[in-house]
């Protein structure tokens, strides 16, 4: 039988690279301890979510995939723990910018990179302004100890996504996250609905999945002024069916850990019906933007 642990890491983060990077890695350290064998980083953990802003200068923080000095540490943590990471980053390439994330196996070796699909647009989450949509596709990484799915943030919210890495054979999904208040509404609310969309990707697709989201208040300077977040964290692992084996809260330092069968999960996903039951031949207007009949 395939018993693993996974792990979804959960702290707030400075704008300073070299202390985000310490605190990640000493949370993977203590993860790892405690048994976990895959550990989820939050999205762009190396400083301040600063899509809050469309501020030429933030580009600057961009750096190359090769060679990239966050990855090569995570690779080095990986070897020496022998635990998978995945590890987001805000990647360069040429002229293109992506908000990417680096799948290392437990061996070190970079398996190769995910580039963020869906890119959001409004008020504190300007994603568009800095990154390309992600020209990767989705994909599953087998790694030493599972075949994975790895998408970030918004692409959580399309069920297109999950079903796509699972009908690749993903047996567990994963999501680096950063998401909280909205600055131009104080009384929106996001978290439970958040959770519960993930919740539904998990249990129509019987795969566990793991959420990993950043908590703090982060304010910055934007061309109208100061902006700002309060991210409400919740990181939480959802089992097959979709119920929720770990949460955090919205305030505190957290390392969540659930442990899986797999290969009884796949039973049970196979038995259920609903890959095998699948009608698409059916699915064609899934591919149109407005519902009307594709072309044939």
């Amino acid at each position: 039988m395939r018993i693993i642990i996974v792990s979804a890491l959960q702290f707030s983060c400075s704008d300073d690279v070299s202390s985000n990077v310490d605190k990640a890695e000493r949370l993977v350290r203590a993860a790892q301890k405690r048994g976990a064998n895959i550990i989820l980083i939050q999205e762009l953990f190396e400083g301040y979510y600063f899509c809050q802003a469309q501020r030429e200068d933030y580009f600057q923080r961009a750096k190359p995939y090769k060679g990239h000095p966050t990855i090569l540490r995570m690779q080095k943590l990986a070897k020496e723990l022998g635990v998978v990471i995945p590890v987001s980053f805000f990647e360069e390439a040429n002229n293109a910018h992506y908000n990417s994330v680096a799948i290392i196996d437990a061996d070190g070796t970079d398996l190769g990179i995910y580039r963020k699909s869906h890119i959001p647009d409004g008020p504190g989450y300007q994603e568009k302004f800095y990154f390309n949509p992600g020209d990767t596709g989705f994909k599953v990484f087998e790694t030493k100890f599972a075949k994975i799915g790895v998408a970030i943030c918004w692409d959580q919210w399309f069920p297109e996504a999950a079903r796509a890495m699972v009908l690749q054979g993903a047996e567990i999904l994963f999501y680096p996250t950063a998401i909280g208040s909205e600055p131009q509404d104080g009384g929106l609310d996001s978290r439970e609905h958040w959770k519960r969309v993930m919740q539904g990707h998990a249990g129509a697709n019987l795969v566990p999945l793991v959420a990993s989201n950043r908590i703090g208040k982060e304010i910055i300077e934007t061309e109208h002024g100061k902006s700002e977040i309060t991210f409400y964290g919740n990181s939480f692992i959802a089992g097959p069916t979709g119920e929720i084996v770990a949460v955090a809260n919205d305030k505190d330092e957290a390392i969540l850990l659930a442990e899986f069968n797999l290969d009884k999960i796949k039973s049970k996903r196979l038995s259920w019906g609903v890959f095998r039951d699948r009608r698409p031949d059916l699915y064609k207007v899934l591919l149109t933007l407005d519902g009307s009949k594709p072309s044939p």
